[in-house]
């Protein structure tokens, strides 16, 4: 078996290398006695006189020499009595004939920095008894997800100087998580990195858990709590890249055994190196760390950070597709979904490579889901625009829709966007303070009444206008301030509407079940548009100006009578109270040809989202019956409700 989970390695076909290479606690029969221990095990081609060293040995390279048992370069050592947590090393003379003192590249633990070494650990074991949620866990294509994206250094802060254990981590999140209306965690990295700054997306081990926050099986403590709460964990992996650090994979042999040999690929954009997605060993060093975290510990998926720079070489899509990575995505995906049918993988692509998450069969790389950042930018700059200069960019915002149901695509408003100079999601609102607020909630309910998945990094919620800092802990103190509790609220508000609503999630990517009601307004820059699965309907509607109408009129496709269920204008989440409290009926013909309108309150910067709650038009769009009604009612006496603006102030 293990020659052949060998030959698979080097195939690139392996998603279980863990299984044979690194430090594995076994019982060997030694003379006929059975002797617990340590089995070694290192794929290094190029290294010759390789030795363990470690705390056991006083690190002396003499004592524990490794056995080179298949030419392709595999080398082996059995070594009794070692206990978990023991550090080491692997010693040996590199491909430039220099010795060198390397990390292993499966270790499953590793010392806190700035140590080095890894560390022996027993993985197995661990008592999960998350057998509940496993079993109705899918791949939410007809459910709500709405992801809260977490650093876990910096969610609470450290405490007493160290930072919280993934335990302790756990302890706070649960209730938080059910008392803002989350379905699912997104952890940054946590593979073992060694700068603080790089938020482990450039790491010096793969199967390694972080050391900052605990052992693995704390690690699995917290995904196992987590799930018994109903939450899914998806994890962030950066398979792209990895930290430069000597004692780690770069140049591991003395050649460059991960990385790419050309030195126009070698280094990424980032200072890192980045691996070569196009040797076999490679694909399956990856494909199997990936795989370790969704056997060992459970997660619901995987977040694959910068595929941009998967796909095309060095992320610019001027020097052309990278056929080899490309392949690497598709053997990945198709393989982790093989061996787990309902975990999800979900692609960070900044390009407009096509078929990201088609099937490989048809052609596709493969993901379930893939992060929609053009949304994201175009949107951000359309509400940091001045009011007066939104009609010239009318389509920027409604774009979205234009390609939206060519890929599976989820929302983010990400750690990206709250960083490195960029201002937090409120700093890009345009306006004073007040404004700010105001199309702040615009935004997050049109977020969330877009179609796709949602993702809030963590303190989005909190509205705080400094930005992210991973050695600090989110403002938490906010919440004693009106205006910021009140955005708390709102959004999770907004999750429970989006959970409960089954027009705002089942079948999103099915393009029946979205019409625009209001698309070509650009000189009030009001947009409207319908979401249906069934019987039910909502209409959603943006006014992203400061201009108040006391009586608006919004085209519809079905004849009732609406309800409103959500204003971004209540007081409740800092407004004004502009909200509609009564029912809207509607009435023949609609601005923008449509067969019907309701006539509604729209406050300044206001979000309202109506349910139709009573039904006098069974079919949806009922084409027969408007075509029918417009042919027998003469044009003179159709008649349109003008909008009546009646002021261009926010009213109190």
């Amino acid at each position: 078996m293990a020659y052949g989970l060998l030959y698979d390695y080097l195939m690139g076909q392996c998603i279980n290398a863990y299984e044979y290479f690194g430090a594995h606690f076994v019982t060997k029969t030694i003379k006929r006695k059975k002797v617990n221990g340590v089995m070694f095990r290192l794929y290094a081609p190029m290294a010759e006189d390789v030795s363990v060293i470690g705390e056991w040995n006083g690190w002396d390279v003499r004592v524990n020499k490794m056995d080179k048992v298949d030419p392709c370069g595999v080398f082996e050592t059995f070594i009794p009595d070692l206990r978990e947590y023991q550090s080491y090393k692997y010693h040996f003379k590199n491909a430039k004939g220099v010795y060198v003192d390397k990390a292993d590249p499966f270790a499953f633990y590793s010392e806190f920095r700035p140590q080095t070494c890894s560390r022996l650990y027993g993985i197995e074991g661990f008592p999960w008894d998350d057998n509940e949620y496993m079993s109705k866990r899918n791949r939410n294509f007809d459910e709500a997800m709405s992801i809260y994206e977490i650093h876990l250094g910096s969610w609470k802060g450290k405490i007493d100087g160290r930072y919280p254990s993934y335990e302790e981590v756990a302890d706070y999140l649960i209730p938080y998580l059910q008392e803002n209306g989350y379905t699912h965690v997104e952890i940054m990295p946590i593979t073992q990195y060694p700068f603080d700054g790089s938020w482990g997306y450039q790491a010096t081990g793969f199967y390694s858990v972080d050391s900052r926050y605990g052992n693995p099986k704390q690690l699995m403590s917290f995904v196992n709590r987590l799930h018994k709460a109903g939450f899914g964990v998806i994890l962030d992996f950066a398979p792209v890249h990895f930290a430069t650090d000597s004692y780690a994979l770069r140049e591991f042999d003395g050649t460059c055994l991960y990385e790419y040999s050309d030195p126009n690929h070698t280094i990424s954009p980032w200072g890192s190196a980045q691996f070569d997605l196009g040797k076999d060993p490679v694909r399956s060093f990856l494909m199997s760390a990936m795989n370790y975290f969704l056997e060992y510990f459970h997660f619901d998926g995987l977040r694959i950070d910068a595929v941009s720079n998967i796909v095309y070489w060095d992320g610019d899509k001027s020097k052309g597709e990278n056929t080899g990575a490309t392949e690497f995505i598709r053997r990945l995906n198709g393989k982790l979904h093989y061996a787990h049918p309902s975990i999800m993988t979900i692609a960070e692509d900044s390009t407009d490579f096509t078929k990201v998450t088609h099937p490989i069969e048809y052609g596709g790389l493969g993901f379930d889901y893939k992060w929609d950042l053009g949304w994201m930018n175009d949107t951000l700059k359309y509400y940091g625009l001045d009011p007066i200069y939104k009609k010239y960019h009318h389509n920027d915002l409604n774009f979205s829709m234009a390609y939206f149901f060519s890929e599976n695509f989820l929302l983010p408003l990400s750690h990206d966007e709250v960083v490195h100079g960029k201002g937090t999601i409120i700093n890009k609102m345009w306006g004073d303070y007040e404004t700010k607020f105001a199309l702040l909630r615009n935004l997050y309910a049109y977020q969330f009444a877009h179609p796709g998945k949602k993702l809030n990094f963590m303190g989005n919620e909190l509205a705080s206008f400094d930005e992210w800092n991973e050695n600090k802990s989110l403002p938490w103190n906010l919440l004693s301030f009106p205006k910021h509790d009140s955005i708390k609220r709102l959004c999770r508000d907004l999750n429970l509407i989006y959970k409960y609503h089954i027009a705002m999630h089942k079948e999103e990517y099915n393009p029946a079940h979205f019409r625009w009601t209001m698309v070509d307004n650009s000189s009030q820059s009001v947009y409207a548009f319908e979401r249906d699965f069934g019987d039910e309907v909502m209409l959603f509607v943006f006014n992203m100006t400061p201009n108040y109408y006391d009586s608006y009129d919004v085209g519809t496709y079905q004849e009732g009578e609406f309800e409103e269920i959500f204003n971004s204008d209540k007081d409740v989440y800092g407004g004004y109270n502009n909200y509609n409290g009564d029912k809207k009926h509607t009435y023949p013909g609609g601005p923008e040809d449509r067969p019907y309108h309701i006539n509604i309150k729209l406050a300044s910067f206001g979000a309202c989202f109506f349910l139709l709650s009573k039904k006098d038009n069974s079919p949806i769009i009922n084409e027969l019956k408007v075509a029918k009604k417009a042919k027998s009612t003469p044009k003179k006496t159709k008649t349109i409700k003008k909008t009546k603006k009646t002021s261009t102030k926010r009213s109190k």
